[in-house]
């Protein structure tokens, strides 16, 4: 039987697609604002990416903070709130606590608190989903935000496409451990990547900015290990790799679409062995602490 999170997974084009059109929105971050970017989780890896993007394209000074660590004292023009649920409780009292300051939030449920708390909601209800582990609302949230930045995702949602048909290799699912490295913006997509591996198949994972792997963390290669770039690898690290025995993945595809590959290796490594990928241990879909 297919899970939710397969289904999901396969859905991201046409969701990339649909989110696209939203870029117009006018709650968005506006060129020249200084913007903090929240969330939990999923969310807070999306807004990493983000924020590197964003200023990459000069529209402004940007900040991305795990929502309990964000830090108060700052001055920032807007508050950019990511949240699947729309419940999650260290976003909702930081939205609480930021009088003064313009806030915007994008979610999948416009049926919970911070369509109250935000001053402007963008929701991304075709995005939503019944697994807990988050695949398709992260993916399109960042193809929302890189459109509103200008980038043609043409490129991506085809790669996309792609990525949601081809076989996952078998030495793959095999695999005793994956480390994920990214440059720039795409270190987010490598701490995502990781997330997905664990959540939902409790796999070993690590993940790392690519030019400190040299730094210590390369000592984990070997037999049976995959090293796997998203975006473009520094000049020689493929062979240092090699080198070990281990195996060092790259391809020119939009990382977001080889995000997509990543999720998709790791259900089917779930499935391998006998674990549920919608419903992973010890999680829910929100964090909701009690008072």
């Amino acid at each position: 039987m297919t899970t939710h999170t397969e289904t999901e997974i396969a859905s991201q084009p046409d969701c990339w697609r649909r989110a696209v059109r939203l870029a117009g929105s006018e709650a968005l971050p506006r060129p020249g604002e200084r913007v903090a970017v929240v969330g939990c989780g999923t969310s807070w890896f999306i807004a990493q990416a983000y924020a590197i993007l964003r200023e990459r394209a000069g529209q402004g000074e940007t900040d991305a903070f795990a929502a309990s660590e964000a830090p108060l004292g700052r001055t920032y023009d807007r508050v950019l709130a990511l949240t699947r649920s729309g419940t999650t409780t260290e976003v909702l009292d930081l939205l609480r606590s930021l009088g003064g300051t313009r806030t915007t939030a994008i979610t999948a449920d416009p049926n919970t608190p911070v369509m109250t708390l935000a001053d402007e909601v963008v929701v991304l209800d075709f995005a939503d989903e019944k697994s807990v582990v988050q695949t398709r609302f992260a993916t399109a949230q960042l193809a929302l935000l890189r459109a509103h930045l200008g980038e043609d995702l043409t490129k991506a949602v085809a790669d996309a496409e792609a990525a949601v048909t081809e076989p996952v290799p078998g030495e793959m699912i095999e695999a005793e451990q994956f480390t994920f490295l990214g440059r720039g913006w795409t270190y987010g997509l490598a701490q995502e990547a990781a997330l997905k591996m664990r959540e939902a198949s409790r796999s070993w994972t690590e993940a790392y900015p690519a030019m400190e792997y040299r730094h210590g963390p390369i000592s984990i290669a070997g037999p049976g290990r995959i090293t796997w770039m998203l975006g473009t690898a520094p000049e020689g690290l493929a062979d240092e790799v090699t080198r070990t025995g281990g195996a060092f993945v790259t391809s020119d595809a939009d990382p977001l679409a080889e995000l997509v590959r990543v999720q998709r290796v790791a259900v089917a490594r779930a499935q391998a062995r006998g674990l549920d990928p919608d419903e992973p241990l010890h999680l829910t879909r929100s964090v909701i602490l009690s008072s």
